[in-house]
């Protein structure tokens, strides 16, 4: 080999060598990434009063097969690692613990439950690692100055809230109005955005009764005698489900039929509650949606649900098609390759919490017009929603998008 060979071939290597430095330089990992896997951690009520919520993480981590099936995000397998926590805070406590310290995920992904994430949300702030897309609306998972690695998803409860005052006022401004929720933040959080909805003069004109429950309660029956026995002829209701499914059915038996009906988005489900309660005692209970219902007949030949029935087939067949909490779940997997994907080979806790505060996004099932959006002054993803009335058999949307997109 000539000494001009000998140059050209030492420049070769070098140039090889500064390349493949330039790439590694470039691929930045935090805990739980690596050049061929993401894991992400999720706590989730498998068992206790709460698990009917547990259908969220199975289709989350069906939908994650699915991308793991077709290649991966940038490459990298999605892994997702769920630990039963009872909606139990201590348990919750616990389980993330193990999430972090030993299977050293890079992300707490859609923990379920207001309390639940309450008490590990200081943790998780300390230690720096992305609790992303909170499973709960309470308006504190908006607090990005003082928890900035925390954010949530849904449209925030009071938002929800001030939607049903701002419907009583303009369609029933004689109203009287009782208030039934969960005993946590979360629940209220429901009465306190109701009430600021109404605002402080028609509060104390309209609402003739408030009550509570806890979420171990075994039936809710006596509050729901208490505030038909008030004279109310509007209900708004905050309920997990087994309880939700409960008082309705309960509200029927007694006959108890209010003017207006009012059921939190957060436990809508036809399969888990509407149907348990009874169809007939479900009928024309009104909430709100921002995603598209795979049973609303409008969207039978819709492109996005007609994928949605194709993943329910393949990768999630025992799956009950009724139950709206699998479009949730589906929906925060979608959102969560979108950060994935924004993330590039930069995937340190840092970024990712960078990108899921970046979204600017139409995701397949939701409804026309909603999108995900975030900024880092911006932790609600979804904040526009839609009305609907259930008919008996499925919820029927109804009035025009609210909130900003």
């Amino acid at each position: 080999m000539t000494s001009k060979a000998i140059c050209k071939a030492i420049t070769a290597l070098a140039a090889l060598a500064l390349a493949t430095q330039v790439q590694a330089a470039e691929k930045k990992y935090g805990a739980g990434a690596s050049d061929t896997e993401i894991k992400l951690g999720q706590t989730s009520p498998f068992s206790g009063a709460a698990s009917a919520y547990s259908v969220i993480a199975k289709t989350q981590a069906a939908y994650f097969k699915m991308i793991n099936d077709q290649g991966g995000v940038n490459g990298r397998k999605v892994t997702l690692i769920t630990l039963d926590d009872g909606y139990s805070p201590p348990k919750t406590v616990e389980q993330t613990r193990k999430l972090v310290e030993q299977e050293e995920v890079a992300a707490i992904l859609n923990p379920l439950g207001t309390p639940t994430g309450l008490a590990v949300r200081k943790y998780l702030n300390d230690k720096k690692v992305p609790q992303l897309f909170v499973g709960a609306g309470a308006t504190l998972w908006g607090d990005y100055a003082h928890y900035p690695w925390s954010i949530g998803f849904q449209p925030s409860y009071q938002a929800e809230t001030a939607v049903y005052a701002k419907y009583v006022l303009t369609n029933k401004p004689d109203a009287k109005i009782a208030l039934f929720y969960q005993n946590d933040d979360a629940g209220k959080d429901y009465g306190n955005g109701f009430k600021k909805g109404l605002g402080p003069e028609n509060t104390a004109k309209m609402v003739v009764a408030e009550t509570t429950y806890e979420s171990t309660d075994p039936t809710v029956d006596s509050q729901i005698v208490k505030l038909k026995s008030s004279g109310a002829n509007v209900l708004f209701m905050h309920a997990i489900p087994k309880q939700a499914a409960q008082a309705i059915k309960k509200i029927g038996e007694i006959g108890w039929k209010p003017d207006l009906f009012f059921l939190a988005a957060t436990s809508t489900s036809v399969s888990s509650v509407l149907k348990p309660a009874g169809f007939e005692y479900s009928k024309d209970i009104i909430s709100s949606y921002s995603l598209k219902d795979p049973n609303d007949p409008q969207w039978k030949d819709d492109k996005d649900v007609i994928a949605w029935q194709s993943f329910m087939k393949n990768y999630f067949p025992d799956g009950n098609l009724q139950d709206q909490l699998i479009v949730y779940g589906y929906v925060v997997a979608e959102a969560t390759v979108q950060v994935l994907k924004q993330c590039g080979d930069d995937l340190t806790h840092e970024n990712i919490m960078k990108q899921a505060a970046n979204l600017d996004i139409a995701l397949p099932m939701f409804l026309p017009g909603i999108k995900v959006k975030t900024s880092p002054t911006d932790y609600f993803p979804v904040e526009a929603m839609r009305l609907q009335k259930f008919n008996g058999e499925t919820w029927q949307l109804f009035g025009d998008t609210i909130g900003n997109d």
